[in-house]
């Protein structure tokens, strides 16, 4: 085998990728005409591939980067942090960075919450809250409380228990035997709004569906669990903060747990350091994952309530502790890149910065919506997404075996920028460094690719 610093190039490394990788996501097969891209290097909002090929980063390496690959603050504080303390285990053991960590996550979350329950990643993270609600009723003597309410075309994560509690078919139809079936109900997505419908107006008639579900199913419900704001797996549908208001009251009102899932819209991404807060409201479990260390290692968390807490509190011998465990609970460096990147929300206007962002955004995609294949153009905050259709008066989708968001992949490539379609729904969720060129060249490639993608000869 070759020393690590050897020079290689594209096609090497390739062909000892596809000798031995399975990659996520992936049908193998599409390799043979689109291969996998080397990354060498990476630096701000580019990756740089072994031939000295860059690609802007659109999509945040799949929605986990804030501040940019390579980031020199973070950076730093890894380095530091990898000469103290690489890693203990957490049960019987603590260290100053997850202390750290969680102190400032209870400060910046929504109040109430100020217990923080560590896992590894998004899935494990759900997988946490919806084991942790479970058993806080079995707890209270409330053993028929069992099942859970989630949204149509919402998506968890891949384990099998946050598998259960998405609804996305693509993942989840040929697991279906080994899942629990949760109760659902009809999205708020906006996208099937009524012509005339304003945002608002389509959500608060959505809700009825919860409404009911919630008065059927109470008895045996833990919690319900949604993605605020944006279903990003489900092709970055939306709906109004007014649905998030609605559902707190009701589950209160039936006693029943919400469970905020903003692993992928945490952190700033709809406009707000968390989405709830543009209802505000306190879910009681938040789960958050991907932005927390900026992109640089794998960590999660479910921050909850004292009163959950305290349900599990009481002698060894009651059997009432929450022993859900994974060997790298609360990794010092991970909990160190989260700390370093909780610095740059404090130390800059980032928040404030993204909301210019955001509207360099809109206007550079803005003429899209007269395109004759672009049903909707939307956004929340950070994420904007362009939903192709074959026909735009009547909203007819494509046939998702014509895969023409992979047109649009392939050509972000050959243009240098890293664009990766759900489907038909071409997006864009960068970084926080983006600048105001290269939003114009995301929104340029996109049209480029979408009028490729959308020809018919």
């Amino acid at each position: 085998m070759k020393p690590v610093d050897t020079p290689m190039d594209n096609d090497e490394l390739i062909r000892r990728d596809l000798s031995v990788l399975w990659h996520p996501c992936t049908q193998m097969k599409d390799h043979e005409t689109l291969p996998p891209i080397p990354v060498r290097r990476a630096a701000g909002a580019y990756l740089e591939d072994l031939d000295g090929n860059r690609y802007l980063d659109a999509v945040s390496s799949w929605w986990v980067n804030l501040f940019g690959h390579c980031n020199p603050h973070i950076n730093a504080a890894l380095r530091e942090q990898l000469d103290t303390l690489e890693h203990v285990l957490l049960a019987g053991f603590t260290h100053r960075p997850v202390v750290e960590l969680s102190e400032r996550l209870v400060r910046i979350a929504p109040p109430g919450l100020s217990r923080c329950f560590y896992a590894d990643n998004g899935s494990s993270a759900i997988e946490v809250a919806i084991k942790m609600s479970f058993h806080y009723w079995r707890n209270l003597g409330q053993s028929g409380k069992t099942r859970f309410l989630n949204l149509s075309n919402s998506y968890h994560g891949e384990t099998l228990g946050a598998l259960a509690v998405g609804d996305v078919a693509l993942y989840k139809d040929t697991y279906r035997a080994l899942l629990l079936e949760p109760v659902t109900v009809p999205s708020p997505d906006c996208f099937a709004r009524a012509p005339g419908r304003s945002w608002e107006e389509h959500t608060r008639e959505m809700f009825r569906h919860m409404e009911a579900a919630l008065e059927r199913h109470a008895a045996s419900l833990c919690a319900v669990i949604i993605e605020p704001l944006v279903q990003c797996a489900g092709h970055m549908r939306m709906y109004h903060p007014v649905y998030l208001e609605l559902l707190r009251a009701a589950c209160d009102r039936y006693g029943v747990h919400l469970i905020a899932d903003e692993i992928a819209v945490g952190f700033g991404r709809t406009g707000t350091m968390f989405a709830c807060e543009q209802a505000g409201i306190r879910p009681d479990f938040l789960c958050l994952s991907k932005g927390l260390t900026g992109g640089y290692l794998p960590l999660s968390v479910v921050l909850t309530t004292d009163t959950v807490y305290e349900a599990f509190y009481d002698d060894h011998r009651s059997l009432r502790a929450f022993l859900h465990s994974h060997s790298y609970t609360g990794n010092p460096l991970g909990c160190r890149a989260a700390l370093a990147t909780l610095d740059l929300f404090e130390r800059t206007p980032v928040l404030e910065d993204n909301r210019r962002r955001a509207a360099r955004m809109a206007r550079a995609t803005a003429d899209l919506a007269d395109h004759p294949h672009v049903a909707e153009v939307r956004q929340t905050g950070m994420i904007l997404a362009i939903e192709m259709v074959r026909d735009k008066a009547r909203r007819e989708p494509y046939r998702w075996q014509e895969r023409r968001g992979l047109a649009v992949y392939r050509h972000g490539l050959r243009r240098g920028v890293l664009l990766r379609p759900l489907g038909d729904v071409v997006y864009f969720m960068p970084p926080y460094i983006v600048t105001d060129a290269e939003i114009d060249l995301m929104a340029e490639v996109a049209r480029e690719g979408i009028d490729l993608a959308t020809h018919d000869p």
